[in-house]
């Protein structure tokens, strides 16, 4: 999957959105901390510059996040990188990598797009239509196939639940119980979570009836808001 990627013009891109470009932002990434080659292969794969408006391809492969209009953002890619990390930091039993994951807040569809190339099978929920209609078109694009719903992502996507891991891409004040009750035993859940005073990146594992809690460390997400928008 990934090689196909580098077949299609549009995904090599030319100067400051070419590979050269992504392999040094992967150097950067790795100087930071992220150690799951897994991961840093995936992200100098993708073409993070397809999922942003073409005014800002140049700053593709800056470690920053960009704007992708509806007040969200693109997240900066050594957060994608780490929670991506961290759902694969202890897959259930007998995976190398969680098989099925929920994803809360599709955006740019960029992180959904890392854990497709991952081999994962992913579930993508996003409560903005405009959003939701362009990161599938990305998505089709290079030929990944996501599941993806609009929907008030909070409330999860219990059809396909129990998933081995969830992923959650706004900041809400809690972890949402109806989520935890769609993650499987075993099953790791990385999401960010506080308000304007601060935000912590939150890591739970479920263990049968136990919920095993870290902290990640200090993040800034966009708000984790309640229903849709439609245009």
């Amino acid at each position: 999957m990934m090689s196909r990627f580098n077949s299609r013009p549009e995904a090599r891109g030319l100067g400051m959105t070419s590979q050269r470009a992504r392999d040094r932002l992967i150097e950067r990434l790795r100087e930071a901390g992220i150690r799951d080659e897994r991961v840093l292969v995936a992200m100098g794969t993708v073409p993070r510059h397809l999922f942003i408006d073409e005014a800002l391809a140049s700053r593709a492969y800056e470690d920053t996040a960009l704007p992708i209009g509806n007040g969200q953002t693109i997240s900066q890619p050594w957060v994608v990188a780490r929670m991506t990390e961290a759902l694969l930091e202890a897959p259930p039993v007998g995976q190398d990598v969680p098989r099925r994951v929920l994803e809360v807040g599709t955006g740019s569809g960029y992180q959904a797009a890392v854990l497709a190339a991952l081999g994962i099978e992913v579930y993508s929920v996003e409560r903005i239509d405009e959003l939701l209609r362009q990161a599938r078109r990305r998505l089709r694009k290079l030929g990944l196939e996501v599941r993806t719903r609009h929907d008030d992502g909070r409330i999860g996507w219990s059809e396909h639940a129990p998933f081995d891991a969830i992923i959650v891409t706004a900041a809400g004040a809690m972890i949402d119980p109806q989520l935890l009750a769609q993650l499987g035993d075993g099953g790791t859940l990385v999401a960010p979570v506080g308000g304007a005073g601060g935000q912590q990146l939150l890591r739970l594992r479920r263990q049968g009836d136990r919920i095993e809690q870290v902290s990640l460390g200090t993040v800034v997400f966009v708000p984790l808001l309640a229903g849709t928008v439609s245009a």
